[in-house]
């Protein structure tokens, strides 16, 4: 895939239904793209896709590099070739403080992808971690409400992540959906909230081409419900 161009694998709808039993190789994620974010097989755990490299930050607070990607599979999955088209350095006081520059960066791009990169020193990082169904099947919402949260203070690292525009609610996460992981690549997660300690490097690219795949010859997939659930999303994206 060129750079800048989103790939796909599944929807969140299906993770809302939890199917996340099967899905498809981690290498044939990073074939698409270096720079990403989704879950792994059963919702064990929150992806992060830095510099090509896969990462899981699993709910006991570890994260695991994964060093044999073909051999790991992923129910959902979200990637670029991320090529920033605008860098600046910036202090960020918030998650709305991260939307409102985005905005001010992009302000024709409400109804496009972005592609977001922060690297710097973060004073305070509040995290998730989803520590997987307890059954095939079990939906997302219930894997939330077992989720391990933890907060960083004066932590250096990395956040990567997406803006997805409005109507592809269901389809993905619309609004900012974000993951952490620290300069040791020993903590991170899915944030929920974050300030920076003064100014981090910040790059962002808008995106316009989009590439989904779904699966095939998936049981749990083909007889999932799949019904646009946007208060249940909200409510585990944060």
């Amino acid at each position: 895939m060129a750079q800048n161009e989103v790939f796909q694998y599944s929807i969140i709808s299906a993770l809302m239904d939890g199917v996340a039993t099967h899905g498809t190789p981690i290498s044939r994620v990073l074939d698409h793209g270096n720079h990403g974010l989704g879950t792994f097989k059963s919702m064990n755990g929150e992806m992060i896709v830095l510099d090509g490299v896969c990462y899981q930050m699993k709910s006991d607070g570890t994260v695991e590099h994964i060093h044999t990607p073909e051999e790991v599979i992923t129910p959902f999955a979200t990637v670029t070739r991320f090529q920033p088209q605008v860098s600046t350095r910036a202090t960020i006081s918030s998650k709305k403080g991260l939307k409102e520059l985005l905005s001010k960066l992009f302000p024709q791009g409400k109804n496009h992808f972005l592609a977001i990169r922060m690297d710097g020193t973060f004073k305070r990082i509040e995290v998730r971690t989803a520590g997987g169904q307890c059954f095939p099947r079990e939906g997302m919402v219930a894997v939330a409400d077992r989720q391990t949260t933890n907060e960083f203070k004066g932590v250096k690292g990395t956040i990567i992540g997406f803006r997805c525009p409005a109507y592809v609610m269901g389809l993905n996460v619309a609004g900012d959906h974000l993951h952490f992981i620290d300069e040791e690549k020993q903590k991170g997660g899915h944030i929920l909230a974050f300030e920076t300690e003064g100014d981090v490097e910040v790059g962002v690219s808008l995106m316009s081409k989009f590439h989904l795949e779904v699966p095939t010859e998936d049981e749990e997939f083909n007889e999932a419900s799949l019904v646009h659930d946007k208060d249940g999303i909200q409510k585990v994206e944060g």
